[in-house]
């Protein structure tokens, strides 16, 4: 087996590197290719219908409102009627055609295929999705109750997976496009979030692997949002027994000391990237230096993570809560929404 194991490393290791080495001229091509074109053309999205969950609040109700100013038509889902109604009338007056609300859980099945459906009997047709429902948990693992995270793996993860599968034909149809709120933690190891995490690497990988299936008929675009201004980022969360609350002192331990962008620049983002055609976006770009960290240098992230989210204080605060106790730290790093 020694024996074996020194071919492999003398062969296929070298062997590998040197094809990899001779496709990246072709690799790279074909990306500055694709980004003159995303630069020169943008979809125009006026009069097309795009389908929002999560559309109540936050990033989604913002993203509704960038489609707005463009003059799509929207289909608006969430569970909150008279909020969904505050966001449609709104998009109205920034220039929607025509706007369209449902309410629906998108971690029912049966609530995912009718909302579909019915925006098909109203528009005719489907050009983008965009799936951006999900909850978050902010507690460490082994203090959590396995049977209170299921609904952070149906909402956040099957709440992506049911829309998108009954929204492909209508999809394949129009040439249309998913738009995907995968979040930075789909590849980052934030600490009490583990279920949350699981479940948007869950989704990135699973769109990562529908783009290879249904692309070019269908456009995925995964959005991977750090803090970003949100119900989340106000301090909603699934607590140890399964209910969301909203406690603004749990949101200055999980958020902590990290700046949060605004919605509206993340809305921004997600649709122009989505209008361009863009594999991915990353918003805010900062983000992307943790990536160099998580490849070159990943020890340095977890002691950082583990010193700020897991160790705690001689008051037995964790360090992300001490941080965000220094005067004038929130008006520095949050949004005014969230400051109280």
């Amino acid at each position: 087996m020694d024996l074996f194991q020194i071919f492999l490393d003398c062969t296929v290791l070298p062997t590998g590197l040197f094809a990899l080495l001779l496709s990246l001229p072709t690799v790279y091509i074909l990306r500055f290719t694709r980004g003159v074109l995303t630069l020169l053309f943008k979809e125009n999205i006026k009069g097309k219908v795009v389908l929002i969950t999560g559309a109540s609040s936050g990033i989604g109700e913002q993203v509704a409102y960038q489609y707005a100013r463009r003059g799509a038509a929207l289909a608006l889902v969430a569970r909150r009627e008279e909020r969904l109604r505050a966001v449609a009338d709104r998009a109205i007056k920034l220039g929607s055609v025509h706007t369209h609300v449902m309410t629906g859980d998108v971690s029912k099945e049966g609530d995912c295929k009718n909302f579909i459906d019915e925006t098909i009997k109203v528009f005719g047709r489907l050009d983008h999705l965009v799936n951006n429902a999900g909850v978050a948990h902010s507690f460490l693992f082994e203090d959590a109750d396995l049977s209170s995270l299921h609904p952070v793996m149906d909402i956040t993860f099957w709440g992506n997976v049911y829309p998108t599968l009954y929204a492909l034909p209508h999809l394949r149809k129009t040439r249309g496009k998913i738009v995907v709120n995968a979040s930075v933690a789909a590849w980052l190891p934030i600490p009490r979030m583990s279920i949350y995490n699981a479940a948007k690497a869950g989704i990135l990988n699973f769109y990562e692997t529908l783009r290879l299936e249904v692309e070019p008929a269908v456009g995925i675009i995964t959005v991977t949002p750090g803090y970003v201004e949100s119900e989340m980022t106000k301090g909603k969360f699934m607590t140890r027994e399964g209910k969301l609350v909203l406690d603004e002192e749990t949101r200055d331990i999980q958020v902590g000391p990290w700046p949060v962008e605004f919605a509206e620049d993340c809305a921004k983002a997600m649709v122009l990237g989505a209008l361009k055609g863009k594999r991915h976006v990353q918003v805010p770009s900062w983000y992307n230096t943790f990536v160099l960290y998580r490849v070159f240098a990943p020890e340095v992230l977890d002691w950082v993570y583990r010193l700020l989210y897991v160790q705690k204080t001689s008051q037995g605060k964790p360090y992300t809560k001490a941080i965000m106790e220094v005067p004038g730290a929130k008006k520095g790093l949050y949004p005014p929404s969230m400051q109280g």
